[in-house]
């Protein structure tokens, strides 16, 4: 539980950026479904309290003590993904939402969350200088479950986000220069593999429309396209609230999720942009400065890896949305519209303050 002590060391800064992020997400995916049904606002504000009750919650139970249930919650994760293969319908060509009264769950947000805890928890008792080929051969194989499992949905984008997770936490163990070198030639290898043997025409067309987006501009590249215009259109200051001519008159797709940055640019200009990414600076400065403080090899991974995760996921959102990244369907953290993709990182960020909370705290 909670006393005065602990609630002394809550970080407020890190609390403060998530917050003006999530709110600024809520201005902007009202704005950008004013004339959408769905009430994708409303949707999404209750989301948000549900995501601010959970972290109230992560943060009264001791970290040590959730990493003991990493285990059974992995499982539990991946038991969802599994069914989400078989009991779930197609929305937007993949299988990755179950249906809850009226909302809709994605449990591959919160198997994010399971993989740090449970690889936080098979990491904090490891203390040899240099990683074993057995011990990376088993975290690889951790993550490889749901990772697996997700790609079969398919949902590529999602997928790609474990791999800052598990590559965090065997940086922090000790993964050497060449065992690193290794991984990228298999990754490599297995990209080109995907190319032939994975990748749907679509998703190549999106690959290839990175470098060419004018050659198929009512196709793979109108995306990007639409993204660019809206950028470029917003200028400085922007075109102010709710004005945004691709966004309100419905040029750009996916404007409340994953294209939320383009209706910021749009109606808030460069200087609403650099807010935007002024705050994830920000919030993944001061979790790696967290670092310093936790007492005990757990807390570090999990700090580590929330703040590996939410950095590659805000980095490859906003340059995919500016043409330098291909549109994979990753959300803007915080900001885009998806309640279990808020929830996921309420969760991780609950579990960020709560190490250090407890720095003090010992058994």
């Amino acid at each position: 539980m909670i006393n005065q002590k602990h609630l002394k060391e809550i970080d407020g800064i890190v609390l403060a950026a998530v917050l003006i992020l999530s709110l600024i997400g809520l201005l902007f995916i009202y704005s950008a479904s004013y004339y959408l049904p769905g009430n994708f606002f409303t949707r999404q504000l209750i989301w948000l309290l549900v995501s601010l009750i959970a972290l109230i919650i992560v943060i009264s139970i001791d970290y040590r003590r959730l990493l003991l249930f990493s285990l059974p919650f992995f499982i539990l994760t991946n038991f969802l993904l599994l069914i989400t293969l078989f009991f779930s319908r197609r929305i937007a060509g993949t299988r990755g939402w179950l249906d809850l009264f009226s909302f809709r769950l994605q449990p591959a947000e919160l198997a994010k969350f399971s993989l740090i805890l449970l690889l936080a928890y098979y990491f904090s008792e490891y203390r040899q200088e240099k990683l074993t080929l057995q011990v990376i051969v088993s975290s690889c194989g951790l993550a490889a479950i749901p990772l697996f499992l997700v790609m079969l949905q398919p949902d590529l984008g999602t997928a790609a986000c474990f791999l800052p997770i598990l590559l965090a936490a065997l940086f922090l163990a000790g993964l050497s220069r060449r065992a690193l070198a290794w991984m990228l030639i298999i990754a490599v290898i297995a990209g080109t593999a995907s190319w032939h043997f994975y990748l749907k025409d679509y998703q190549k067309k999106r690959l290839i429309t990175v470098i060419a987006p004018s050659q198929d501009k009512r196709g793979a590249g109108y995306h990007l396209l639409q993204s660019k215009i809206a950028i470029g259109s917003g200028g400085l200051i922007g075109k102010g609230f709710k004005k945004g001519t691709q966004s309100q008159l419905r040029f750009l797709p996916a404007r409340h999720t994953d294209f939320i940055m383009a209706v910021i640019a749009e109606e808030a200009g460069y200087l609403g942009s650099l807010t935007v990414i002024g705050l994830f600076a920000w919030l993944i400065w001061r979790l790696l400065k967290s670092i310093e403080l936790a007492k005990d090899r757990a807390g570090k991974y999990l700090i580590f890896m929330i703040a590996m995760l939410i950095a590659v996921e805000a980095i490859i959102n906003i340059s995919m949305v500016i043409g330098f990244f291909p549109v994979i369907g990753i959300p803007l953290p915080f900001v885009s519209y998806g309640g279990s993709s808020l929830l996921a990182h309420y969760l991780a960020i609950g579990l960020a303050i709560n190490v250090r909370m407890r720095r003090f705290t010992y058994a």
